[in-house]
């Protein structure tokens, strides 16, 4: 079992940066899958950015390409989500997410696919 505790979010302007960060607490295994996912009011949960266990991002939504950066750090297990030019429209909880084993073609971006989540951290951008 693993514990997943978000922090880093806030309320900017547009233009502005946030770091998330994604401390995770327990036993990971060697292979692993982590993203950062979503959920504006309203919409559904969707996918940001996924990251597998040797630190190669495998998807970035197209509304954050060039301005969101995936990494991690694996000697403090902290997942970030480097966000920059903030837009209103990336208003939303942002969650991490985590799933154990080897996925074909890469970590996923569904949901559905990961077991464990954080509780999640409130970004705001305002115009």
């Amino acid at each position: 079992e693993i514990q997943l505790v978000e922090s880093g979010g806030g309320s900017v302007q547009a233009g502005g940066s946030l770091r998330l960060s994604c401390a995770v607490f327990g036993y990971t295994p060697t292979t692993y899958c982590m993203g950062w996912f979503r959920q504006a009011p309203g919409k559904e949960r969707e996918g940001v950015a996924t990251i597998d266990s040797d630190g190669r991002p495998s998807y970035v939504v197209d509304s954050v390409k060039g301005r969101f950066t995936i990494s991690q750090d694996n000697a403090k297990n902290t997942l970030y989500l480097q966000m920059n030019s903030l837009k209103p429209e990336d208003t939303a909880m942002y969650y991490c997410a985590a799933a154990f084993g080897v996925f074909g073609g890469g970590c996923p971006r569904r949901v559905g696919s990961y077991n464990y989540w954080g509780q999640g951290t409130q970004v705001t951008v305002s115009s």
